[in-house]
């Protein structure tokens, strides 16, 4: 049955997918709490806002109005409490607003892990509006930076910074940039790319110390190796924790994030949480308990919508997938693609000639079927790497059928014929096999574009 009154905290994806698909469905009153800006913007953007490419009613992907039309009201304030007895969410001015439901939607927030000096001015993070604000502000007349953290958040944040001519320094815990992630061909790969647009890479090196002046702003930082390197703005970008303030002290149970089953349902009735801030109980294989990504939290909305809507329904986000961008570089995953391969699982590698593309597909090692895709540099089709991870297809019929997977737009280099040529030389027993197979698409295939396969 539906709630009739839904109060949602939170405005990110997440929670404004909630309530754009529960008033398609629903005549249910709907509330919207958020402190940090009244409306819904796109957070994956505010690097382009921050390098003057985009204006912040361009990162707005619904205008103003949009909200009053469709019947959710929005109220900038910051929710202090939770009065889980009376449905009541106080207000930091005093005010309270019922509820039927309650959905927690309060995101993550950038990490800050006791270095002595991090609240230090001139130490900022990105994970809001907010920072992009303050970073405005201390990029007037900061020359050298220093970036925490070899993360996406990273690359997007010394390009930022670079963009404002700045001279970046990037601390690397491990020996290679995102280790966790990428093989070390691919981390070399990126790491090249980083330097020749002047990144300095410090790799096997942590922060220890920031150091001010002073005015008690930055002046330097001080590194594991007691190096001190110079800087007047120092970037925070090693992870996000879930934000759960508003429930900590409550009978609310969280962990790391608040615990939710696969229908986002909390352990009060009632109340539940989705998007950045949402732990599951018992996560799906090969998900993670907490997934801190755009399109799942737009899933996580989407999907609670239905539930809260009187429908049964629990969480399906279907076959992994990311996909970021390294300066010029794209990046894209597809299934779980751990940098060291497991041992059930064999690993085919293909680099660019050129040094700047690369692509590698994990396959089980007795079935020989398909299990994820990593690519640098390469667009590819997401409907065609779900259909052969979902499918098991034999690794043998994914190489005969590569250039069904090619999405880069028109004419660019095409490499189909390269990956063919090197997964022969890495498997020659396979090359019977797809001499039989070459241009025999499934009915799935045919019905995409097929750039013929020739050389760069």
């Amino acid at each position: 049955m539906t709630a009739k009154a839904i109060v949602i905290i939170g405005n990110g994806v997440a929670g404004t997918t909630l309530a754009r698909e529960v008033r398609k469905r629903s005549d249910a009153k709907i509330t919207v709490i958020s402190e940090e800006y009244p409306y819904f913007y796109s957070r994956p953007a505010l690097m382009y806002l921050y390098m003057g490419m985009l204006s912040i009613s361009d990162v707005k992907p619904y205008e103003d109005w949009f909200w009053a039309k469709n019947r959710i009201d929005l109220i900038h304030r910051r929710a202090q409490q939770i009065d889980i007895e009376n449905h009541d969410v106080e207000l930091d001015n005093g005010a309270s607003v019922h509820y039927d439901t309650l959905v927690i939607a309060t995101g993550s927030r950038w990490n800050k892990f006791g270095w002595p000096g991090q609240e230090l001015k001139g130490v900022v993070g990105m994970t809001h509006l907010s920072d992009i604000q303050e970073l405005e502000e201390l990029s007037a007349d900061a020359k050298e930076a220093v970036i925490v953290g070899g993360g996406l958040i990273g690359v997007e944040m010394a390009e930022m910074l670079l963009s404002r001519g700045m001279h970046v320094t990037f601390l690397v815990r491990k020996d290679r940039y995102w280790a966790a992630i990428l093989t070390k061909q691919e981390a070399a790969l990126v790491g090249r790319h980083l330097q020749e647009h002047g990144v300095k890479l410090l790799f096997s090196t942590e922060l220890h110390e920031i150091l001010s002046d002073d005015a008690g702003r930055v002046r330097a930082v001080r590194t594991n190796k007691d190096e001190e390197i110079p800087c007047t703005l120092v970037a925070l970008t090693a992870g996000v924790h879930p934000v759960i303030d508003l429930v900590r002290d409550s009978p609310v149970e969280t962990q790391k994030g608040i615990l939710v089953d696969n229908s986002f349902a909390t352990n009060i009735p009632g109340i539940y949480a989705i998007g950045d801030c949402a732990q599951f109980r018992n996560p799906l294989p090969q998900r993670k308990k907490i997934e801190q990504l755009w399109y799942t939290a737009k899933m996580h909305g989407a999907t609670l919508a239905h539930i809260l809507t009187g429908e049964t329904k629990t969480y399906q986000p279907g076959i992994f997938f990311n996909s970021a961008k390294f300066f010029d570089i794209e990046y894209q995953t597809y299934g779980v693609a751990p940098s060291e391969t497991p041992d059930d699982e064999e690993s085919f590698y293909w680099e660019a000639p050129s040094g700047n593309r690369s692509l590698r597909i994990n396959f089980d090692k007795q079935e020989r079927y398909v299990k994820s895709f990593t690519l640098l540099g390469l667009r590819t089709r997401h409907a065609v790497a779900e259909y052969w991870i979902a499918g098991h297809t034999p690794i043998n019929d994914v190489i005969a059928d590569i250039g069904a997977f090619d999405f880069d737009a028109e004419f660019s280099p095409r490499y189909q014929q390269m990956i063919v040529d090197a997964f022969c030389a890495a498997y020659p027993e396979e090359r019977v096999a797809l001499r039989t197979r070459k241009g025999l698409f499934t009915p799935f295939l045919r019905n995409l574009f097929n750039p013929a396969m020739h050389k760069e």
